[in-house]
């Protein structure tokens, strides 16, 4: 299975993890841009604090190809760790992924629990598969097609 990894990037460690644990289970492991690359959250913000345009453009150049990834794939994988003190967490860019996602058809599985938080319903709309942290779910899943 062809699998695009979602979700913060503040998550880039255990995304570079989850990616070489799917890769040995044989799945195809697509993940964002600015998870591939060196550049750093220093980087980041410096550019937002200089050339807020300029880091509008590769902001959105960047969802533009990850969009694409999504769109080759056969699902995402949404990485909802606990961040800032929020359970489970799901920003704004990986739900706008979820969503595209879901518009395109594609399997979409989350690795812990939904956030009980404002978009509650409409994660659940999106009818994801939560795999509390099971990877193997996502074969049994697979097989069972």
């Amino acid at each position: 299975m062809k699998i695009t990894i979602c979700g913060s990037l503040k998550f880039v460690k255990e995304m570079k993890e989850v990616q070489n644990l799917l890769e040995e289970q044989g799945h195809v492991v697509l993940m964002p841009e600015s998870a591939v690359e060196e550049k750093n959250d220093v980087y980041w913000n410096e550019l937002k604090e200089s050339n807020v345009d300029e880091f509008a453009r590769v902001k959105g150049e960047r969802i533009k190809l990850h969009f694409n990834k999504i769109n080759s794939s056969d699902a995402i994988l949404i990485l909802n760790y606990d961040k800032h003190g929020k359970e489970n967490y799901i920003g704004p860019n990986t739900f706008l992924e979820m969503g595209f996602a879901f518009g395109m058809n594609k399997k979409i599985f989350v690795l812990n629990d939904l956030p009980q938080d404002q978009k509650h319903e409409e994660l659940l709309s999106m009818k994801p598969i939560c795999l509390n942290q099971d990877f193997n779910k996502i074969r049994e899943i697979t097989c069972q097609q």
